[in-house]
């Protein structure tokens, strides 16, 4: 059986269907997986063998069996972490099949063969009864559902039904009960990622503001939580505008109700301010005293001797429908609502009780502008970025004239309109979607007879689109949405080779080039992700390692994977390096585009890989970069693009030298940009 898998082709743009091998996606579901972050955290292992024993002993003290459920089993942990506390039986519910077959192996393996039953279903379709999956209800449930914003991977639906039909009344927890807290901020930084700020332009006959039509100012965005890793984010990066407050808690040892609901809490700003962003995180009681606590709170609301590094629970960040003043001392309302999966955050003035009910309304956010829907988060900050917008304006000054005609090939972009205002005599916006918003977004700004959009792929561009036009400056970001790694993005190099016919002799292309640069890095703690586990809290779980180590195994050549690096701190042990060029004037090359070479190691620490990323070079001395940003000390600290995801290629033979103080003075590697797929291969060795 073979099975489709949508990819983007960077030669063309698009996303296509492929026939994959019919075990590809469960290959990439767990090379990709969050497993090894999971029995990487410690501060959560810990604080659930401690929950599992204290409800296994408080049954016992009862003089009743100790029968556990334990649902997403994973690995089979948490139910022999049950056993191991003494459970007398354990039903292990797990509904990924391949995860199902490694738990029973991790069962047998760790000898709990006859104390717990590996289940490999969804949770709702568990009978109970003498010929059912299970002898009987149990009186201990535990599991692990949740994600960053708590209930995003059905975790209420799920302990709802379990309440209802596989657990008796009345029956332990663990987690016992969780709670949500939410602070109120303002951040101009957050913020960037949800609005459209106005773009300046200075020029020739005066100076010119790009600005949003206005159903994208009041428009609520897209109901998607923004998980980050907060603890990245500097406290001069926002104002704390409240304390931090309970929003809602959830009681695991009761029936719990999925059904959409509010909860409102009153806040009293403890600065004036814009209220624009409520960020929230959460934390579970192993017990019911609350004495075994795991907490996701950031940096500024717990001290730092409790901090636990994880990447598969996060906090969240909540953007306001529109940014509301608050004032010092004067009480408001905050409204939380949520369906089954996710939750989404109003904001009220303190009016009549009454009032303020009656506002209430439950439906999810929905993205009426269609700008949401066509830029992601980081797109919204990077098209922000004023530094950024800067560079392209002075790069456009230089090449555009008056009879400029002009053709811009990127996704979502601002480029047609700042070349119109720059002063190019025409400007074709090639647009393979969201034409309807473009069309609002020139009219917002009385451009809508200055900027042609063309809807047709480069390769069908015809002279009658043009007008019988020459182009004289073919620009790009260059940004593609189906991009995931740095340079898909170089679909614009295949874009400008197919339109070739159409361009003048002394075109001018921006950017003139591209470039790859590579550094070799130590993670503080993204490593963990890809790091074997060997044994956890006393379990030997391999046959998980190996799992993991056989799915990265399945490409031929391991491949790259795209990482928010301003999220993850990582030092740098190598300079970075420049490895190969892409020239814009030329057009795409036959044959592939390869390199080898060394790059030596001038800092001590661990090699865990290498992180590549692309600078594009606009015009003389102009460039922008996704990249590295500065190397901000002696130690290495690096800075990121906080805009871009970077390229991560994490070395497998690492693993064995964390030991070795004195690693290899170099890297080995060999690069090789396949012109035919638009693919980057590349291997190192250490």
């Amino acid at each position: 059986m073979k099975t489709f898998c949508g990819r983007a082709n960077p030669t063309t743009g698009a996303m296509e269907w492929l026939e994959e091998d019919e075990n590809y996606d469960y290959h990439q579901e767990i090379a990709r997986s969050r497993y090894a972050d999971m029995l990487h955290d410690k501060d959560r292992n810990v604080k659930y063998y401690q929950g599992i024993r204290a409800a296994v002993n408080r049954v016992k003290e009862r003089g009743e069996k100790a029968i556990v459920l334990d649902i997403g089993t994973g690995t089979g942990l948490l139910s022999m972490m049950a056993a191991s506390a003494g459970a007398d039986f354990c039903y292990a519910v797990e509904v990924f099949k391949p995860m199902a077959n490694a738990a029973v192996k991790i069962v047998e393996k760790n000898g709990f063969r006859d104390k717990i039953k590996v289940i490999n279903k969804h949770s709702t379709e568990v009978t109970v009864g003498p010929d059912g999956d299970m002898q009987c209800r149990a009186n201990i449930l535990v599991t692990e559902l949740f994600d960053t914003e708590l209930i995003g991977e059905g975790a209420l639906p799920t302990y709802e039904h379990a309440h209802k039909y596989l657990v008796q009344e009345g029956c332990e927890a663990v987690p016992h009960r969780a709670t949500v807290y939410v602070q109120l901020v303002e951040s101009k930084r957050m913020w960037s990622w949800n609005k459209l700020f106005p773009v300046h332009v200075e020029a020739e006959d005066g100076e010119k503001i790009i600005v949003s039509p206005s159903e994208m100012e009041d428009c609520p965005g897209v109901p998607s939580v923004c998980d980050i890793q907060l603890n990245q984010m500097p406290s001069s990066d926002f104002t704390i505008l409240s304390d931090v407050v309970t929003m809602f808690s959830v009681d695991f040892s009761k029936p719990v109700r999925s059904a959409s609901t509010s909860y409102r809490v009153q806040l009293e700003p403890v600065k004036s301010g814009k209220a624009q962003i409520v960020l929230s995180w959460w934390d579970i009681d192993m017990d019911p005293s609350g004495m075994i606590n795991c907490t996701m709170a950031p940096y500024w609301v717990k001290s730092t001797s409790a901090f636990q590094w994880r990447d598969h629970w996060m906090q969240c960040v909540y953007f306001l429908p529109n940014e509301e003043p608050v004032l010092q001392g004067e009480k408001v309302y905050l409204t939380a609502c949520r369906d089954e999966y996710s939750v989404w955050y109003k904001l009220q003035k303190a009016r009549g009780e009454e009032e303020n009910k009656a506002a209430v309304r439950v439906e999810s956010p929905v993205c009426r502008c269609q700008a949401h829907l066509l830029w992601n988060r980081p797109r919204f900050g990077q098209l922000n970025d004023q530094n950024r917008t800067c560079q392209y304006i002075k790069s456009l000054t230089k090449v555009l004239k008056t009879d400029s005609v002009c053709l811009c090939i990127s996704d979502g972009s601002l480029l047609p309109v700042l070349a119109h205002y720059l002063g190019a005599k025409q400007v074709q916006y090639f647009l393979q979607y969201a034409t309807f918003f473009f069309l609002k977004f020139f009219k917002a700004n009385n451009l809508e007879d200055k900027i042609k959009i063309i809807e047709a792929r480069p390769e069908l561009l015809t002279s009658s689109n043009l007008e019988d036009n020459k182009i004289s400056v073919l620009v790009g970001e260059p940004f593609f949405t189906t991009s995931l790694l740095p340079w898909h993005n170089l679909y614009f190099w295949y874009a400008r080779t197919a339109v070739t016919s159409h361009l003048t002799s002394n075109v001018t292309v921006l950017p003139q080039s591209a470039s790859l640069h590579m550094m070799i890095v130590e993670f503080q703690d993204l490593w963990r992700i890809r790091s074997p586990c060997g044994t956890c809290e006393g379990f030997d779980v391999q046959t998980m390692d190996d799992m993991i180590k056989n799915s990265l195994n399945f490409r031929e050549s391991k491949e790259a994977e795209p990482h928010p690096l301003w999220e993850y701190p990582c030092k740098s042990l190598s300079d970075p390096q420049e490895v190969l060029t892409f020239d814009f004037r030329k057009t795409v090359p036959e044959y592939s585009l390869s390199t080898e070479g060394s790059v030596n190691l001038l800092r001590k620490g661990k090699s865990h890989g290498a992180v590549l990323w692309m600078e594009y070079h606009l015009a003389a001395d102009i460039s922008v970069n996704t990249g590295l940003m500065q190397i901000s000390n002696e130690k290495g600290n690096c800075e990121w693009n906080p805009h871009c995801k970077q390229a991560v290629y994490f070395f497998s033979s690492v693993i064995e030298s964390e030991t070795l103080l004195d690693l290899p003075s170099a890297v080995t590697y060999a690069i090789n940009f396949n012109t035919k797929t638009g693919e980057i291969a590349m291997d190192f060795k250490l």
